[in-house]
C-alpha cells in the first residue's frame, strides 16, 4: 500500500493537472476564436461596438448574395451551397467557441467531480483517477457538440434567407434582432431556465442525486450536466446571431454572464435582471 503522505501528494497532483488542463483548453479555445477560427479574418476584425448591430449589417454589402466570394474559408472561397469543407469549419468554430465561453463556468462542476471520485476510491486505490475525471469532461463537450451542429445548421438557413450578413455574421434584420433578444429575455425568466439553472448552480447536489461510478458512468453523467446547461445557456448563445458570431464583445459579454449566472451567489438575480434588459432591448431593436 501507497503510504499516506504519498497518496495525498498524489491527491494535489491531480487536482493541479485537472485544473491545468480545464485552463489550457480554455487557453487553446479562446487563441483559435481570436485568431478567427479558420475563417480568413480575425475575430478582431469581425468584432463591432453597436447596441444594434442589424443596422450596421444591413448598411454594408450583403456578400451572401456574391457567394460570400470575399471570404476565405481556411483557403477555399465560400460559396452557397456551403461545401462540406465549410460546414466543419463552420460546426468546428461553434463548438469551440461553445468550449471557450462554457469552460470557465463548468469547472467548479468538473473539480468536484474528481475530488468526489477520488474520495471515493478505497484505501491505497491510485488508478484510474484521471480517466472517469476525463470522460466527465468530454460528455460535457459532447452535448456541446450537439448544439454547435444545431446552430450551424440554423446559421446556414438564416444566411440562406437573407437574415444573417455573411460579411459580419450577424443579423442584419431587425425583426430578427429584435424577436431573438425579446424571447431570450422570456426564456430568462422562465421556470426551464430556473431549473437547468438550479442544477448548474447546486454540482453538489447534482452529483449526488446522479452519481454513477466508472468512467462509461462519468461520461453519461457529464453529459447530463451538459443537457442542463444547454438547457440554461441555449438562448444566451442564440444572442450571437444578432450581435455577430465572432463579435467578441458578445462573445465576452455572455461568457460573463454565464459564469455569473452560475458561479456567484447573485447570479441567479442577475441573470433574471439581464432577462428583463433583454426584452426591453428587443423592443427597442423593433422599433429602429
Amino acid at each position: 500500500m501507497v503510504e499516506a503522505p504519498a497518496i495525498e501528494r498524489l491527491l494535489k497532483h491531480d487536482r493541479a493537472i485537472t485544473l491545468a488542463g480545464l485552463a489550457a483548453l480554455c487557453v487553446l479555445a479562446w487563441g483559435y476564436i481570436l485568431v478567427g477560427a479558420g475563417l480568413g479574418k480575425s475575430a478582431w476584425e469581425m468584432t463591432t461596438l453597436s447596441l444594434f448591430p442589424h443596422l450596421q449589417a444591413a448598411a454594408s454589402p450583403d456578400m451572401s448574395a456574391i457567394g460570400m466570394s470575399g471570404m476565405d474559408m481556411g483557403g477555399m472561397a465560400m460559396t452557397t451551397p456551403w461545401t462540406p469543407t465549410v460546414w466543419a469549419l463552420m460546426a468546428a468554430m461553434w463548438w469551440i467557441m461553445m468550449i471557450a465561453m462554457m469552460t470557465p463556468s463548468a469547472a467548479p462542476t468538473i473539480l468536484l467531480y474528481a475530488r468526489v471520485h477520488r474520495h471515493s476510491l478505497s484505501g491505497g486505490q491510485v488508478q484510474d483517477r484521471l480517466a472517469p475525471t476525463g470522460a466527465f469532461a468530454a460528455g460535457y463537450l459532447m452535448i456541446w457538440l450537439a448544439f454547435a451542429l444545431v446552430a450551424t445548421a440554423l446559421y446556414w438557413a438564416l444566411e440562406q434567407a437573407g437574415l444573417v450578413s455573411a460579411l459580419f455574421m450577424g443579423s442584419q434584420s431587425r425583426w430578427l434582432s429584435g424577436g431573438v433578444l425579446i424571447v431570450a429575455g422570456i426564456y430568462q425568466l422562465s421556470p426551464l431556465k430556473n431549473m437547468c439553472l438550479s442544477h448548474c448552480r447546486a454540482p453538489a447536489a447534482f452529483l449526488s442525486r446522479h452519481w454513477r461510478p466508472h468512467a462509461s458512468g462519468a461520461l453519461r453523467l457529464g453529459a447530463l450536466h451538459g443537457a442542463y446547461c444547454v438547457g440554461c445557456c441555449w438562448m444566451l448563445m442564440a444572442l450571437l446571431f444578432v450581435g455577430g458570431v465572432m463579435n467578441l464583445v458578445w462573445i465576452a459579454a455572455l461568457a460573463a454572464l454565464v459564469l455569473v449566472e452560475k458561479v456567484l451567489p447573485i447570479g441567479k438575480w442577475v441573470g433574471r435582471g439581464a432577462g428583463a434588459v433583454l426584452i426591453a432591448w428587443g423592443l427597442a431593436t423593433l422599433l429602429i
